[in-house]
């Protein structure tokens, strides 16, 4: 079944545009999800808002969004004060900036959507822009409003099409020097380096998805597939596995680098 796209509209380049569309280059999809159930009736558990003060449930059409002024004090937005903040990044892509690849740097990085041609007649459009980025190695930095909050987006071409990152808010990414100001300047030991570096060359491989395979949702859905099949069936005891030992403090690194560069050796054999 074809996906809706999440996003249309326009890519805008000084005077060229062409009709767009977007969507999501993740899907969470395929994740093992749980509903909460009543023990007693095996019944779903449904949420629902309620009072803060009477305790009473609040009916869908009476939530509305409130801003925080004081205490207990709230400025009041309807639906039709939220479409009125008509933004031109609403519907437009509008790239203002380039920028080196290289120079933005993966932190900043948040979530990924693929971008395409939404009418074969603005595919040529589409296909000199992404082009143009790809031979100078840059990408396009614009602003998208997404869930009614307006994003700077990042914009690289990829293969035939162009995969547009929502990227960070500046007080989202944490200042790295406080988390690091207390690592030691000591250079690495130069006896250690190499035996390191012979490690890192042994388990160097391509990348895969295999990677990054979700090994606890396998181990769900095995545990999932045998409980199906024991549902008719009398419960039987079965043992909690036991988790895994923690490892021990190593006394000496020189001496558990050497040990890992044999095994591996071994192993390569």
């Amino acid at each position: 079944m074809a996906l809706r796209p999440y996003w249309r509209g326009y890519l805008k380049l000084s005077l060229v545009t062409c009709p767009v569309q977007m969507m999501p280059a993740t899907s969470e999809s395929e994740k093992v999800r749980f509903h909460t159930l009543n023990r007693q009736t095996q019944n779903r558990v449904v949420s629902h808002y309620v009072d803060s003060v009477t305790g009473k449930d609040v009916k869908e059409e009476d939530e509305v969004k409130g801003y925080q002024r004081g205490e207990d004090e709230y400025v009041i937005l309807e639906d039709e004060d939220l479409e009125n903040v008509a933004l031109e990044s609403t519907r437009t892509i509008d790239i203002t900036t380039f920028t080196p690849r290289d120079s933005i740097e993966w932190i900043w990085l948040d979530t990924p959507y693929y971008l395409s041609p939404n009418d074969p007649v603005g595919q040529e459009a589409f296909s000199v822009i992404r082009d143009a980025m790809e031979a100078q190695n840059m990408v396009g930095i614009s602003r998208l409003v997404i869930s009614r909050r307006e994003r700077a987006v990042m914009l690289e071409p990829r293969g035939k099409g162009i995969v547009l990152w929502t990227l960070r808010y500046g007080d989202e990414v944490r200042d790295e020097d406080s988390y690091f100001e207390r690592i030691g300047d000591e250079d690495a030991d130069s006896e250690m380096m190499p035996l390191v570096q012979q490690l890192i060359k042994r388990k160097t491989k391509d990348w895969s998805p295999k990677m990054v395979a979700d090994s606890v949702q396998e181990k769900l859905l095995d545990i999932i597939a045998a409980k199906k099949k024991t549902l008719k069936k009398p419960a039987k005891g079965r043992a909690k596995p036991q988790p895994s030992p923690p490892p021990s403090n190593v006394v000496n690194i020189m001496d558990a680098l050497k040990k890992s560069v044999a095994a591996e050796r071994r192993a390569g054999k």
